[in-house]
């Protein structure tokens, strides 16, 4: 059964990740600026390098040496990696500024450790959403929002990972599911929009909200994921989209969130029905124009 669309005002969050450059104070000032846009959230990113790549892994070259921040891909991630102290005064600072802080792990280590910080809410990267025992320790050891994106993600491994919440019947008061394309940036063709129907038709009444992480380029296509029933727009956000690092190329410069921010907001105010049938800005209008001598 379809949940019927009740529409809320829209929750935005600037997915700064590692666009920070491993530089604190460029993390803070990317939290002040996503505050002065208007988003809601400041997310960030959480990994264990060593317990998520292998030493093969861990030593070879980064794929793209234009955007490396070391000689070894292992080296490029513990360049960009905040620790958890770090964290928590990121978490401390975005409550300075009223504005929400969430990060994503990709790692059982990482989940423990922001877990112990008690964030809103923490997010499961595509990359991740099959690490059942890191699911597993969101489900059992956290009491918070668990966000789950399910790009390059099969239907049957969805299915999956709602089934395992639903084990503990977390799935519906906690549970947010994203559509997403996994691609950095995406053509719009293959954002694939209406995959926000298909998981409403499946999933509308067995989790707590359905949302969508947008990798495209520009603002044109959010407020149709929003009109869809997108309650979450998530999009990675950057002061600077020729700044060295792979994310930069598909983030929201800060024009671009404030747009983003004004026109989901828009929406939502337009998304209702008029309150009486003729409304008294027509009213004046109506006398002038429709009322006329035979």
């Amino acid at each position: 059964m379809m949940k019927k669309l009740i529409y809320t005002k829209p929750k935005v969050v600037a997915e700064i990740g590692c666009n920070h450059k491993g530089e604190m104070e460029i993390a803070k000032e990317l939290i002040d600026i996503a505050k002065f846009c208007g988003a809601d959230y400041a997310k960030f990113q959480k990994r264990n390098s060593r317990e998520l790549l292998t030493e093969e892994q861990y030593n070879s070259p980064h794929p793209n040496q234009m955007h490396a921040y070391g000689k070894t891909y292992g080296e490029h991630r513990e360049f960009l990696e905040f620790s958890v102290e770090q964290h928590a005064e990121l978490k401390a600072y975005c409550q300075t500024k009223n504005i929400g802080y969430a990060t994503s792990v990709w790692d059982v280590t990482s989940a423990r450790e922001i877990i112990g910080l008690q964030p809103d809410y923490i997010k499961i990267p595509s990359a991740c959403n099959n690490h059942f025992e890191l699911l597993k320790v969101l489900r059992d050891e956290y009491k918070g929002g668990v966000h789950v994106s399910f790009g390059m993600t099969t239907h049957a491994e969805e299915a999956a990972i709602v089934e395992f919440f639903e084990q503990t019947n977390s799935a519906k008061d906690r549970l947010v599911i994203y559509s997403c394309t996994s691609g950095y940036p995406v053509a719009f063709k293959d954002v694939n929009l209406l995959e926000i129907n298909r998981l409403y038709e499946i999933y509308g009444e067995r989790v707590s909200e359905i949302a969508f992480s947008g990798h495209h380029l520009g603002i044109a296509i959010d407020n149709v994921a929003y009109t869809l029933g997108a309650r979450w727009v998530e999009r990675h956000f950057t002061k600077d989209r020729t700044w060295k690092g792979t994310d930069h190329a598909a983030s929201l410069e800060p024009e671009g969130m404030r747009k983003l921010v004004r026109d989901l907001n828009a929406s939502y105010s337009s998304l209702n029905f008029k309150q009486e049938e003729i409304l008294d800005v027509e009213k004046v209008q109506r006398e002038k124009l429709k009322f006329r001598k035979l």
